[in-house]
């Protein structure tokens, strides 16, 4: 709980260094203009514009740190987005090709059969998590580019019910006129963004796995200490298996929900670097790189954070180049932080056991 405490501190500094960085601005660069002061951080338009990046992020984060509590990483996530989104795309053929309740799950499926073979060679062949998924970022994204002949896809203009669940907001779903568009109501149910809420419920489904479930348990022990789980009885090799479909499938549905929010999918960009993101928001979220370890509340608040750093390079006139210095940065300082905790425990750790010994 004390790094949850951490992160929720460190994004309301974040907050307040960001206004104050806007007020100063203005008082020394406009205010003699005459232009009354008016934050673009803190404000609805850019809350509705950052929250549907949180929850469209987070499901990648959540998918990424199940197999980070296992102890291993997925570098593949984001070309799988890339992949589902462009089979996805072409088989719709903007409402003219196969129906969407017949290529979405279809398309999900794929996605799960990319975790069993992740699972597969990790589990089974002993093949290193970094090297079967860094293939996979490779070969999954040539895949992508191949099958869509290197051409932009999309939706086109169908599909409008489907793409409420990527751009969409709780106004949109409750359907009220545009007269009452000014109420308290009318406004928060404008800033709950579709991805957002879907967030929530992974979250949600993906805590009560982890923490509730025998399963999920077994995950945490895993990651601790895989010998010992194995010779506990726990069956490491289909746990890892089940960690990395789960992965995967999350991924797949976070392809979807990507293509229906920018409805433009460009097989050669499109998703990179979004493992990365889902990494960083992992690690500082709580999860230990090296397994065992992990908070669903954290990994909420980890991306969160991650989308407000990237948020505020463009709202503060930050050049955009500097934004993989600062995710690079945050992903270091979650490592080290880390280290040092865990350092700090075992420290602590061994003077109770001495302390105990003398007494």
């Amino acid at each position: 709980m004390r790094k949850v405490f951490g992160l929720i501190g460190l994004i309301i500094a974040l907050c307040i260094i960001a206004y104050l960085w806007e007020w100063v601005y203005w008082h020394i660069y406009i205010r003699d203009t005459g232009v009354p002061f008016s934050s673009k951080f803190i404000s609805l338009t850019n809350f509705k514009n950052l929250l549907p990046w949180i929850g469209l992020f987070g499901i990648l984060s959540l998918g990424q740190s199940v197999v980070i509590i296992t102890g291993g990483i997925d570098l593949s996530i984001g070309s799988v987005v890339c992949l589902i989104s462009v089979i996805s795309c072409i088989l719709v053929d903007k409402g003219q090709g196969y129906s969407p309740f017949l290529v979405f799950p279809l398309a999900i499926c794929i996605a799960g059969l990319i975790g069993l073979w992740h699972g597969l060679l990790i589990s089974y062949f002993n093949i290193q998590p970094f090297v079967v998924t860094l293939c996979g970022l490779f070969a999954y994204r040539g895949i992508a580019r191949f099958i869509a002949k290197d051409t932009t896809q999309g939706f086109g203009n169908s599909l409008q019910g489907w793409k409420w669940l990527g751009k969409g907001s709780l106004l949109d779903l409750v359907g009220l006129d545009e007269g009452s568009t000014s109420s308290t109501f009318s406004l928060v149910l404008d800033l709950v963004a579709a991805p957002l809420v879907i967030m929530i419920i992974f979250a949600v489904l993906v805590g009560l796995f982890l923490h509730l479930m025998p399963m999920g348990r077994h995950l945490f022990a895993l990651g601790a200490n895989e010998e010992s789980a194995r010779f506990s009885g726990i069956q490491t090799k289909r746990l890892k298996l089940l960690a990395y479909v789960i992965c995967s499938l999350i991924a797949g549905i976070g392809g979807l929900l990507f293509a229906f929010k920018v409805n433009s999918v460009q097989p050669s960009d499109f998703g990179s670097f979004y493992e990365l993101y889902a990494i960083a928001g992992a690690v500082l979220g709580g999860c230990s790189l090296r397994g065992g370890v992990g908070n669903v509340f954290g990994v909420i608040l980890g991306i969160a954070l991650i989308m407000i750093l990237r948020n505020l390079v463009n709202i503060l006139g930050i050049r955009s180049e500097l934004e993989y210095v600062v995710m690079g940065g945050v992903i270091l300082a979650g490592v080290c932080a880390d280290e040092f905790f865990l350092k700090r425990a075992m420290r602590k750790q061994a003077y109770m056991v001495q302390r105990t010994t003398e007494e």
